[in-house]
Formats: structure tokens, C-alpha cells, sequence
């Protein structure tokens, strides 16, 4: 028996896994950003490689497996940057992120293991027409995004953000809110909202469910697929939202677009950071003050005194039990809720 492909968590938005579909290669002039498309791993690793599958369960992959994903683009600062536009005529590709997000590494950081290679084995078809994110994306009649929100900045990837956001959640429902959990920004990885729901988020959302592989790309189509995905999120009628800006607003994931989109829903800002000068810079460089500031900077008193030292803005380490208190006193007053913590 012939084996499946494996489809990574970028195909989630798909019906790929219950209908059948062909793979072929198509010419260079057809291919697209959004593209559904297969790769067969070329590397014997002797640890096998991890890939995301659609429910956000790890798999592994080796030599000759088959993955489905989606072209894009990454620009990590910390990791790795590549783009399907640079896939030569060998058809040499690299698996950008586990979630399936495919293109040619350009470069990673030296202390990560080398990208997992694949070879274009074609394009995804059903019915003999190619296979897209976007063709899977109900457009809806646009509503205006009002829910009162907590919005996450980091000035980096992996400083804190989805962490900060899971422990805010829980302290939300604690209180008896219906909460809505989100990444507007950055490369598809369904882990994090996962991640979300599993702290207690009644409904979740991010750019993949209006076809974005990453949020890399021209302004203005990104604000289009923007405003359909806070249109779901107001349809889920929540209390309160907490959103990710995946990476840094001035990376170019159109962190800033998002942060301006939500506009006066924001009741409260959190800055995530890793190294307490950049705490300065943000402020600097996006000209927004957070009303406080968590992440991996606050692991320890010493990087809480440098923040308000440097900022004059109030540093909490949230994952101290000792702050809870403070933090859900911020949340009670920039939602007006009464009562007791």
C-alpha cells in the first residue's frame, strides 16, 4: 500500500485529509505563495525530524517520507529566514518551520541543526486544479472588532509571549470571562494557540485560518485577510481577547499593521522581552509605551530593577506566584470589573 503523505498543521484549514488528491509538478510560472505542495525528505538524520501535523501532534519524518505544506516566507531573528521564492531550478527546499512552512534557507542560526532538505515532488491537486490556502477561506461580510483586548508585543521571537499569554488566560477565566485566545503575526505554528485553548481560551484563532502560511508580505493584502480573521473573532462574542503579535511589531510580519488594526479595543499592553535594553529600543523605534513588561528579562530581580531602571515601566515576572496578585488587580482595572480578585 502506497504511504500517505504526511500533512503538516499548515493544511488544517484543508479538506485534504478526507478526500483524495494528486501530486504533480507543475512549471516554475504556475507556483504561488499559499501554494499546497509535497517535498520528500532527503536527509538520514540520526535523530528523526519533527513536522506538526494538522491536530498539532508531533510526528517524525526520515528519508523518504512524503510532507505536505505550504509555500511562505520566515524571517526569524533568532533562528532562521528562507523563502519559497528563492527555490532554485533543482527544486532543493527546506522545511522552514515543523508547521510545513516550505521555501530555501538562506540562513540559521549556528547553534540550530541544519534545516531538513526536500525535493519538490509537485504541487497538490484535486480535480486537476491546484491547491491553495486561500481557496479554503469562507470570505465573510466584515464586522468591526470591538472585544476589549490584551494585546502581547515582544521585542524578539521566543521572549515570553505565548507564555505571558497562557497565564493571563487562565487568571480571565478564573474570573469568569468568555475568552478568546490569538496570534495575528508571524510563522504558522498551531502549537501556540493550542496552547491557548489548553489553558482555558474558549475559542482560538490565527492567520492561518484566512490562508496566511506567515504574515510576511505587502501591507495592504495583509490587512485584507486581517480584517477576516477579527471578523471571526467577533462572531466568537467574547469578553475579552488575548492577542499575540507574533515576533516584534518592526519585524516584517506586519506586527505593526495588526497592532494598529486593533486600534482602541486594546485595553492593556504587554511587552515581552529577553534582554531589558530592548525594552528602550521598542519604545524608541515603535513609539509605544506597554503598561508593563514580563518575559524572559524578568527571570530574576536583578532584570526586573534594570527594565524600571532603564523605562520607568513596571516589570512583573508572571510566572511568580507573588505577582499574580498585581497582575489580576491591571486586568480588573483596565476591563472595569469590580470585585474581587
Amino acid at each position: 500500500m502506497k504511504k500517505r503523505p504526511f500533512l503538516t498543521s499548515l493544511t488544517r484549514i484543508s479538506d485534504l485529509a478526507e478526500r483524495p488528491f494528486e501530486i504533480r509538478a507543475l512549471p516554475r510560472e504556475q507556483w504561488a505563495r499559499g501554494d499546497y505542495v509535497a517535498g520528500e525528505v532527503l536527509d538520514r538524520l540520526s535523530n528523526p525530524y519533527r513536522v506538526e501535523l494538522q491536530n498539532g501532534r508531533m510526528a517524525d519524518v526520515v528519508e523518504g517520507d512524503v510532507v505536505v505544506g505550504a509555500f511562505g516566507e520566515r524571517f526569524a531573528t533568532l533562528e532562521t529566514t528562507g523563502s519559497w521564492a528563492s527555490i532554485g531550478p533543482d527544486g532543493l527546499m527546506h522545511l522552514l518551520t515543523g508547521a510545513g512552512l516550505f521555501g530555501k534557507g538562506l540562513s540559521r542560526a549556528i547553534f540550530l541543526q541544519p534545516l531538513v532538505r526536500l525535493r519538490y515532488r509537485g504541487h497538490v491537486l484535486v480535480e486537476g486544479k491546484k491547491r491553495r490556502m486561500q481557496d479554503y477561506v469562507e470570505r465573510l461580510p466584515e464586522a468591526p472588532f470591538r472585544t476589549p483586548t490584551i494585546l502581547l508585543i515582544g521585542s524578539s521571537m521566543s521572549a515570553g509571549k505565548t507564555t505571558a499569554a497562557r497565564i493571563i488566560i487562565r487568571i480571565l477565566k478564573n474570573m469568569g470571562l468568555r475568552v478568546v485566545g490569538a496570534k495575528l503575526t508571524g510563522a504558522g505554528r498551531y502549537r501556540d494557540v493550542l496552547s491557548m485553548y489548553d489553558a482555558g481560551a474558549d475559542a482560538i484563532f490565527d492567520f492561518v485560518d484566512v490562508g496566511q502560511p506567515s504574515t510576511i508580505g505587502p501591507p495592504e493584502a495583509f490587512r485584507r485577510d486581517l480584517r477576516q480573521l477579527l471578523t471571526r473573532m467577533a462572531r466568537a462574542a467574547a469578553d475579552v481577547a488575548v492577542i499575540e503579535a507574533g515576533a516584534s511589531p518592526l519585524e516584517p510580519y506586519n506586527g505593526d499593521v495588526a497592532v494598529e488594526a486593533l486600534g482602541e479595543s486594546v485595553r492593556l499592553t504587554v511587552l515581552c522581552t529577553s534582554d531589558p535594553y530592548a525594552v528602550v529600543g521598542i519604545i524608541s523605534a515603535f513609539g509605544h509605551s506597554p503598561d508593563f513588561v514580563t518575559g524572559i528579562a524578568t527571570n530574576t530581580a536583578a532584570g526586573v530593577a534594570l527594565i524600571e531602571k532603564l523605562s520607568g515601566i513596571r516589570a512583573l515576572n508572571v510566572l511568580e506566584h507573588a505577582s499574580l496578585p498585581a497582575l489580576r488587580a491591571l486586568l480588573r482595572e483596565r476591563l472595569g470589573l469590580s470585585g474581587e480578585a
